[in-house]
């Protein structure tokens, strides 16, 4: 259903079939419009990388920052970690297909923000 705004008058407006549940853009941005969360999977695009790696191409995000991002996508299932039998131990992270998916969006903003100077 969708919602209506409704004018009344100049002064009342009145919004008609409000929807309860977040709406697609809100659920959207829930997985990718987290602080940093947009450019750490924009960054993954090209394969798997490293933690120390990503955290040198995200300059100004902590360490605790990322870790927590990280986890999150994992747990949303768009990244897939992955430890490495190497000395000292290593570990990466790849985007998922569903993860993969949502690289269209991020270029589009990147575009749209390049456009327009922002």
């Amino acid at each position: 259903m969708e919602t209506v705004l409704k004018t009344e008058s100049k002064e009342e407006q009145k919004v008609f079939n409000t929807c309860w549940e977040p709406c697609a853009i809100e659920k959207g941005m829930r997985l990718i419009g987290g602080k940093w969360t947009g450019s750490i999977v924009y960054h993954l695009k090209e394969g798997p990388i490293r933690f120390n790696e990503l955290t040198r191409r995200l300059a100004g995000a902590s360490k605790k920052m990322i870790d927590q991002r990280l986890k999150e996508l994992e747990s949303n299932g768009m990244v897939k970690r992955q430890v490495l039998n190497t000395r000292p131990v290593g570990v990466t992270y790849e985007l998922t297909p569903f993860g993969e998916s949502a690289l269209h969006i991020l270029e589009a903003l990147r575009v749209w923000s390049e456009s327009h100077d922002i």
